[in-house]
């Protein structure tokens, strides 16, 4: 990895994933899920690919290794699985040696900045992961290469209102390192990379109701005071940004 890759690793470990932390959004997400809507939300999805048994899949930032597992288990689909964090990989191998699908998942520590396939994919899917990178238009340039002629490019991911935001929204920015875009700017960013866009949808409600069915896991989760009430503020939070602030969620279907 380059410079700028290791600094990202090492502030994501180091921070927002750490390896207690990691387990903790696992016990509201669901096990093996770190992202919004866990396995339910993840299932829809994958459906949406329409994928046929052993189509290879690459799951950019596949996290615990929830959506990945779910692909091969259910849907029968190969997956090369890539995290920039080697804490989440670190337990996603964990789970993934309790399985017996290691011949179909691949884990690999990888910058999606470093991916070098071409033509070789079925499809690519990711969630709320490239919040993560800067260059955009060279992310995407990078992934049209990778998909086969017809391939599906399926994201869900955190992004903004236009500019300017209100301070408290820009001082959350700031703090994680986020890179974000409007969905209609991601829109045509996807289509600069000569993606034939299919959605480009503002999903925020969708993560409030996740936000939402979350805070009530969070309430009966057998868990510290403390733990319980730093989550319930990190969740409320998060409500807060997208119903009144300038954090938007947004889904992106397209093809090569």
């Amino acid at each position: 990895m380059d410079e700028s890759a290791n600094a990202c690793q090492s502030f994501l470990d180091a921070g927002q994933y750490t390896r207690d932390s990691i387990l903790k959004y696992e016990s509201v997400y669901g096990t093996n899920f770190v992202s919004p809507g866990g396995v339910r939300c993840a299932t829809r999805l994958i459906k949406k690919l329409g994928l046929s048994a052993h189509a290879r899949v690459l799951d950019v930032g596949c996290g615990l290794g929830g959506s990945a597992f779910l692909m091969a288990q259910e849907f029968g689909l190969d997956v090369d699985a890539i995290d920039l964090s080697e804490n989440m990989l670190a337990l996603a191998r964990e789970r993934l040696a309790q399985t017996e699908l290691k011949k179909q998942v691949q884990l690999k520590n990888q910058n999606c900045l470093d991916i070098c396939a071409q033509n070789y994919y079925d499809a690519i899917y990711s969630r709320d992961v490239f919040l993560h990178v800067d260059d955009k238009q060279q992310l995407f340039s990078i992934l049209y290469t990778a998909l086969k002629p017809s391939g599906k490019l399926l994201i869900t991911d955190y992004c903004c209102d236009e500019k300017p935001w209100q301070s408290d929204f820009s001082a959350y920015v700031k703090s994680r390192g986020y890179h974000l875009c409007t969905v209609s700017d991601y829109r045509k960013l996807l289509e600069a990379a000569g993606f034939g866009i299919i959605e480009a949808i503002d999903r925020t409600k969708d993560f409030i109701q996740f936000c939402k069915t979350e805070l009530d896991t969070i309430n009966s989760l057998d868990i510290a005071q403390s733990d319980r009430t730093s989550l319930k503020n990190d969740w409320l939070q998060k409500i807060e940004r997208t119903r009144v602030s300038n954090q938007r969620w947004g889904m992106f279907y397209a093809t090569k």
